[in-house]
């Protein structure tokens, strides 16, 4: 079962933290198209312009237990605009996940990703997940930021020099 939508005061602003649902692949589809080539590069680790429908399809489509994505949006009138987003796949070990945020680049600078990344781990401890790992580019400074904040331990990518492997004992 997906849980209920919250709603949050970040910095002043009203923003909705959800979970995705399948219906949300436009919305999804904004919101990488509109994020910076560097936040892009971060997200995906390379250029990327949009995402092709079997992707958007794969993150939009999650089962609540194996994968969970939670999207932060605010309202632009009547239309819900996406933010942010936080997610979780399976990983090599049963109980275990890997996961990603991805902050549009306005609200960067604000504590929406420790507000995403909180559902998600409270998602993830009702479901057996024992860890939570995220692996990034070393020079993600806002991510190196947000996991020790969140108390995660960090480690070079033995097969990869460029990379950083965050993890999360839940």
């Amino acid at each position: 079962m997906l849980n209920d939508t919250t709603l949050s005061l970040i910095d002043g602003r009203r923003v909705t933290i959800r979970p995705i649902q399948p219906s949300d692949t436009v919305m999804e589809n904004d919101f990488v198209r509109h994020l910076s080539a560097l936040t892009k590069h971060y997200r995906f680790f390379g250029a990327v312009k949009e995402l092709q429908a079997a992707e958007l399809s794969q993150f939009c489509n999650v089962d609540g237990c194996h994968s969970m994505a939670f999207v932060a949006t605010v309202q632009d009138g009547e239309r819900e605009v996406e933010i942010g987003v936080c997610r979780y796949a399976p990983a090599a070990k049963p109980d275990a996940r890997e996961m990603a945020v991805t902050i549009t680049d306005d609200w960067q600078d604000s504590d929406l990703a420790g507000v995403l990344v909180q559902h998600l781990v409270e998602s993830a401890k009702r479901n057996g997940v024992r860890e939570l790992h995220a692996v990034e580019l070393s020079d993600n400074l806002a991510m190196c930021d947000l996991a020790r904040a969140i108390g995660m331990s960090a480690a070079r990518d033995p097969a990869d020099a460029t990379q950083v492997i965050y993890s999360l004992s839940l």
